[in-house]
């Protein structure tokens, strides 16, 4: 399934120093860890997945949703030190 982004998400993602093609490193990532629903969602919509990106050099967290069967990229920033210990151990 083709991620999609809207054409804000250049620049929003550029804000965190982050381009598409990384997120989307980081979610192809065979090692990656995925929570849904994001642990940290208030909708219970979103879902974390954190993977690494070779691109960028190190682990990313990538925030996505579901919408009528099509996956929307919403953000995406490198992990923070609780999603690099998810990384690491391989979830919770």
């Amino acid at each position: 399934m083709a991620m999609i982004w809207d054409t804000d998400r250049d620049e929003h993602l550029a804000r965190h120093g982050v381009t598409i093609a990384q997120a989307e490193e980081a979610l192809a990532d065979p090692d990656r860890v995925v929570f849904i629903p994001d642990y940290k969602s208030k909708s219970g919509r979103s879902i974390r997945t954190i993977g690494f990106s070779s691109s960028f050099g190190d682990v990313l967290a990538v925030f996505t949703v579901q919408f009528e069967g099509d996956v929307y990229g919403l953000t995406a920033f490198r992990a923070d030190k609780r999603d690099r210990g998810h990384y690491i151990e391989g979830g919770y």
